[in-house]
């Protein structure tokens, strides 16, 4: 993308007066897609006669536009035509369901097959996002919703409605042993002392708090809905470890698995099948950053987890 072959001022066809701004740009400038031109106008990067307009705006014919082209370099991750479970998407934000065995984005030893590589084919212009437009993430295993930013203005505001927490994440989780209610979880978490691949709750660690309700009790299980009030790695896992209630399945902080009473072979196989945290991002709700609207999504628990619930209702009712 030839960007800085434009740093001298423009100036507006007049025949094209009553076109739109945007319209009109992406004449002006063909190596420059339509919606990161949209993006630009949004982050008060294109002015025009020193004024910042929205995309939608008429324009007159002569006036003179100026670009200051963000200096970012794109992403050097790869665009992959994978699957992207789309739930909304507008001018502003994407809403993704990330399914059970993706990473969200790349790390040591995974390049791509992430949820960033499908979210680059999808918008290409997120390359010149800082990690793609990615704000919070999920672990591999875990299932549920996330958003992702399609301009800088978007990633400033997320960001900042992750920060002061007027983002509400809520999740669904299966832990093991009874419980009797709900509560809150207060507790720094820091990477574990002699396993650099865990995380742990320690004094020095960074503040954390994970609220939850118990939804369905079991003789040896729960079924929980979490909210989190910081966003910190394995979160939900290391808190519900730390009290004594690790997720179904967890392979890192999970032990020895927890095996319901009165299972007959069958259900015992499948029970036994599950290989993951029982973990799923079903609601995430935040203020539109454009509009400023108040949007909420949902997600309906994956397959595998409500195949355990139902294991474990017929087990506790004697079907």
């Amino acid at each position: 993308m030839s960007d800085d072959s434009t740093g001298i001022p423009m100036i507006l066809p007049e025949e094209q007066a009553g076109q739109r701004l945007d319209a009109v740009l992406s004449q002006l400038l063909p190596e420059t897609s339509r919606s990161r031109i949209q993006t630009l106008v949004r982050d008060g990067r294109i002015l025009v006669d020193g004024v910042v307009e929205k995309p939608s705006a008429r324009i007159r014919g002569g006036e003179q536009v100026e670009i200051n082209w963000p200096e970012i370099e794109p992403s050097t991750w790869l665009a992959q035509d994978l699957p992207l479970h789309i739930l909304y998407e507008d001018a502003d934000i994407l809403v993704v369901h990330k399914p059970a065995g993706q990473l969200t984005h790349p790390g040591a030893g995974h390049a791509d097959g992430t949820l960033v590589n499908a979210v680059l084919a999808h918008v290409p212009d997120n390359a010149y996002l800082p990690r793609g437009g990615i704000v919070h993430r999920l672990d591999k295993d875990t299932t549920g919703l996330l958003v992702v930013a399609k301009s800088e203005m978007a990633r400033q505001s997320l960001i900042d409605q992750l920060g002061d927490h007027t983002m509400h994440r809520e999740y669904l989780a299966l832990v093991m042993g009874p419980m009797t209610g709900g509560g809150r979880v207060d507790a720094p978490i820091g990477r574990h002392a002699h396993d650099r691949l865990r995380m742990s709750v320690r004094d020095d660690g960074r503040p954390a708090q994970t609220e939850y309700r118990l939804v369905e009790r079991f003789p040896r299980h729960s079924y929980l809905r979490l909210r989190l009030a910081t966003g910190r790695t394995h979160q939900i896992r290391v808190h519900m470890t730390h009290i004594g209630h690790p997720l179904v399945g967890d392979p890192v902080y999970g032990g020895r698995m927890m095996v319901p009473q009165g299972l007959d072979e069958v259900a015992l196989a499948h029970w036994r099948q599950f290989r993951r945290q029982a973990l799923h991002a079903w609601r995430l709700r935040l203020y539109h950053p454009e509009s400023g609207a108040l949007m909420t999504w949902e997600s309906p628990l994956p397959e595998d987890m409500t195949e355990l619930l139902t294991l474990l209702r017929d087990a506790r009712d004697g079907h």
